[in-house]
Order: structure tokens, then sequence, then C-alpha cells
């Protein structure tokens, strides 16, 4: 089983920069951030391969960035340019595989707790 450990969330402005880490306990070739707003359905952010396929939603496409560091089961989202609609509680997930489409939640084998991130204006 592995175990996800997201961190880095937090009551933030628009303005300034915020960067959300994810912990594996292990190696899985898929990763990714989704997100779940309250009375919203889960919705995917972002997702990375072990290759280095990036796949990013419209809503955060040149907002976020996400990386991740395959030596030490790491991922980060780099969030720029946050508005009040990025509010949500903030998912890791990862899988063996990586699903497609991208953003299917049922595609992903494992998931952290959440991290919340609450943005004003």
């Amino acid at each position: 089983q592995v175990q996800l450990v997201e961190s880095g969330g937090g009551s933030v402005q628009s303005r300034g920069s915020l960067r959300l880490s994810c912990a594996a306990s292990e190696y899985t070739y898929c990763m990714g951030w989704f997100r779940q707003a309250p009375g919203k359905e889960r919705e995917g952010v972002a997702a990375i391969d072990s290759d280095g396929g990036i796949t990013y939603a419209d809503s955060v496409k040149d907002r976020f960035t996400i990386s991740r560091a395959k030596a030490k089961n790491t991922m980060d989202l780099q969030m720029d340019s946050r508005k009040p609609e990025d509010t949500a509680m903030y998912y890791c997930a990862a899988g063996r595989r990586c699903p497609w489409p991208r953003f299917i939640p049922g595609g992903y084998n494992y998931w952290g707790q959440g991290t919340q991130v609450t943005v004003s204006s």
C-alpha cells in the first residue's frame, strides 16, 4: 500500500507563491493532483508520469506547474496567479499506470488525505 502525504496548504491571497508537496512511500509511475470544492465533484488539476509527460486542466494551465523528483518519490504543485475559485481541498493521487483520460479519479490507486487551500482576493 502506497502512502501519500500532502503538505503546503493554507489560507493565502491571490498574490505571492504557494507550493504544495506530496511525499510517497514508494515509487509509482503516475502521480497527480486533484481538488474538490464544497458541493462540487472532485476534479483533476495536473498529472505527471515518470517519463515527464504532463497534463494540466484548462482552468490552471499557465498558472500552475507540476513537477516531481523521482529519486525522492515526491511531487510538487507550484500555484501562481491564484484565484478565489482555486479554493478547495487538494489531494495527491498516484497509480501504477496513468489512466486515459488523465483526470479519471478511479484510475488512481492511492490517495492522500488532502490539504486545504483557501484563496482570498
